[in-house]
């Protein structure tokens, strides 16, 4: 099992390796049609965050740092630590902001350390070849992490199994947006939002912790 998910983590690598080299740090270079809609994206994940004077992140498939640069417009104290296997991807996001201090980026599949949120963004779309049931439970093990590494809340997205049939492909995930409701509901917390009304072929899902 373990094998099989290295595979899969080093296929995900190599694939958005890829895509940087093609399209650079840009939305396209981390598999998003374009800037708009990556920052209508970051608008609902980071629904997440109570209005505070300071929090800690862990951003999960950071990719070059974009949600990093999303929130320093919002918020002036952070600490943000972006995580990433593909380490093309750290690299561009250390020399990206490599003077913000409060920003640090890391080579693995999960946090090293507990923060205030955790937010993943993009990371269940493509699933190379993989089986529903193989992609789920790696999307389901994810979710663990997110759980286990996040004292307040987290917050995800995928694409909706909503989407239109002629629009859908073979090499992309659409989950059922109601199944991962209820299993966020009964695993993680009593306090879920599911937002599916921002003009998106996708869903975001908050999952708030109790006080």
């Amino acid at each position: 099992m373990q094998n099989k998910k290295n595979d899969l983590l080093n296929d995900v690598a190599e694939y958005y390796t890829t895509k940087l080299a093609e399209y650079g740090e840009t939305p396209l270079g981390v598999d998003w049609n374009g800037e708009d809609g990556q920052i209508l994206r970051f608008e609902q994940l980071c629904k997440i965050v109570e209005p505070c004077e300071h929090f800690s992140l862990n951003d999960l498939g950071c990719g070059y740092g974009a949600l990093y640069g999303f929130l320093l417009n919002k918020h002036e104290k952070l600490a943000y630590s972006g995580i990433d296997v593909a380490e093309v991807m750290i690299h561009a996001a250390r020399q990206r902001y490599t003077d913000q201090s409060q920003a640090r980026f890391i080579i693995s599949n999960k946090p090293d350390q507990i923060a205030d949120y955790s937010i993943a963004s993009g990371i269940f779309n493509v699933r190379l070849g993989r089986t529903d049931d193989e992609w789920l439970a790696y999307l389901k093990s994810t979710l663990d992490i997110l759980n286990n590494n996040s004292s307040k809340g987290f917050a995800f997205n995928c694409l909706t199994s909503y989407s239109d049939r002629d629009k859908m492909r073979d090499y992309l995930y659409y989950a059922d947006p109601c199944k991962l409701f209820d299993l966020c509901k009964r695993s993680y917390s009593r306090n879920v939002a599911l937002l599916h009304d921002y003009g998106l072929y996708e869903f975001t899902i908050l999952v708030r912790k109790q006080a």
